[in-house]
This record gives structure tokens, C-alpha cells and sequence, in this order.
């Protein structure tokens, strides 16, 4: 469930959280491609196809390139219970997601970012194999086959799109929805540690920053050059802080309830 951050200006856009409300159709037909593809592959006749669409090093190797486009739509076996969260998970965010972006900026957003993560786990993969002979970890390109790329795709552009709602977790816990961008990378780097899936973990890294690029209000250009005026910002910050300890500067905040803000004295 999210609902607005009362402090916020942003108009807040989506359905309202949760599992009711409309439900596209496009969404419909995402989730039933993916729980095919998850049912084909414990069925002997059909597995042979469904690895066929998985990334693989064959995308490279053996010139397999349309791996690059099918894999985020092939269910990977987590597991039964954890596979049906993870369905919920990508309706719960996919829903709010397409209906602010709409129908056409929603497969392109699908199919881009999830070719960009593809590649640069590729290029991971061909640097791992040119240095060390072999692909780096257990199950190379594991950690975003599948429904993981396209839940990770989705909860990064909601956290971009409606970065100023509050989502509550198991219904009580309250997260800022934009907190999600760190989150991923997070939960992907505790997921690289036991599986070792460097390729992987980077194409994961490389998809949430893809996502909240193509997705910032003014486009990626405006994107990262806020982003640089924040860093600039807190190394400033961080420089005043320093000189100011260095030479004793003691700060004294004006408490006067009158104010329309703090002041301060030197």
C-alpha cells in the first residue's frame, strides 16, 4: 500500500496502491507470459525452449542475440511461494507504473532499460571470460533472469515517477518511496554475495540507473546535472564543516518563534 507524503508539492500520480483499481490489460498479458514460461520449463519437451530464451553466454558465444530481448519475459523457477510474490510484487508496482506512463512509453521503457542491463552484464561476462577463462560465479546473469529484471525495472521507475509517496510496508512500516533507488542496489549486492553473479549484480546497478535517468523530469541530461549540483553541494558542505571546526567557529542557532526561519549568528 502507498499513499501521499503530506509535506510533499508534487502532484501525486498512480491508482492509489494496493490491489484494487483498474487493471491493464498489457499488465494482464505481462504476468500470463511469465507464468507460461515459468510452467513450460518443468515439462521436458519445452524446457529445451524456454533455456533458449534465457540469458545465457550463448548471446555472445554462439550469436544467441534475441536473448537479449527475451529474457526479462521468462519466469525463472524461485520457487513456488516466493515465484507468486514476486508475480504480486511486479502487478502491485507495474499497475501504478503503466498508468502513468501509459501504453507505449511502458514497453519501451521494458525493453530498453532490460536490453541495456543485458548488455552490460554481457560485457562483464566476455571482459570475465578474456581475464580469468571463465564467467565470474555460480550461475552467470542469475540474479536478473527474468521476472527479477522486470519487478527491479518497475519499482525503480515508481520510486522515480512518485518518489514522494510513502509506501507502507506490510501495511504499517512507512518507506519513502525513492529510498527504493539505494534499496535495490542493496538487496542486489547482498544477493551477489553468496551467488558471486558480478554480471549480474552490475546489470541490476546498470538498470535502476537507466530507469531513474530516462525517467527524471527533464530527461537525463537535467537528471545527472542535478545530480552533480547535489554532490558539488554536499562536498561544500562538507569542506565548510571542516573549516569551521579547524578554526573554532562556533555557530549559534537564533531560536526566536517569531522567525519566519532560523538564523544564524556567528
Amino acid at each position: 500500500m502507498y499513499g501521499r507524503d503530506p509535506n510533499s508539492r508534487t502532484p501525486f500520480g498512480g491508482a492509489g496502491g494496493g490491489l484494487t483499481g483498474p487493471v491493464p490489460r498489457d499488465l494482464v498479458l505481462l504476468l500470463g507470459v511469465v507464468l507460461a514460461t515459468y510452467s513450460l520449463q518443468f515439462f521436458a519437451a519445452t524446457a529445451g525452449l524456454v533455456r533458449l530464451l534465457q540469458l545465457t553466454p550463448s548471446v555472445w558465444k554462439q550469436g544467441f542475440l534475441w536473448q537479449l530481448a527475451t529474457y526479462p519475459f521468462v519466469g525463472l523457477a524461485s520457487g513456488g511461494f516466493w515465484f507468486l510474490i514476486e508475480l504480486l510484487i511486479l502487478y502491485m508496482f507495474g499497475r501504478d507504473v503503466y498508468l502513468r506512463l501509459g501504453r507505449r512509453r511502458f514497453w519501451t521503457l521494458l525493453g530498453s532499460v532490460a536490453a541495456a542491463a543485458a548488455l552490460i552484464a554481457v560485457a562483464v561476462d566476455i571482459v570475465a571470460h578474456l581475464s580469468f577463462g571463465a564467467s565470474v560465479g555460480l550461475t552467470p546473469f542469475a540474479l536478473l533472469q527474468g521476472q527479477r529484471m522486470l519487478v527491479v525495472i518497475l519499482v525503480a521507475a515508481f520510486a522515480t515517477l512518485m518518489s514522494d509517496a510513502t509506501i507502507y510496508l506490510f501495511f504499517v512500516l512507512p518507506v519513502k518511496a525513492s529510498w527504493f533507488l539505494p534499496l535495490e542496489i542493496l538487496f542486489a549486492f547482498l544477493a551477489f554475495l553468496p551467488t558471486k553473479d558480478l554480471a549480474g549484480f552490475l546489470g541490476i546497478c546498470g538498470a535502476v540507473g537507466a530507469t531513474w535517468l530516462v525517467l527524471s523530469p527533464g530527461g537525463w541530461d537535467v537528471a545527472l546535472a542535478r545530480l552533480r549540483l547535489r554532490l558539488r553541494e554536499r562536498w561544500l558542505r562538507l569542506r565548510l564543516d571542516w573549516m569551521r571546526r579547524r578554526r573554532g567557529i562556533r555557530l549559534v542557532k537564533d531560536d526566536d518563534p517569531n522567525k519566519d526561519r532560523d538564523r544564524w549568528l556567528h
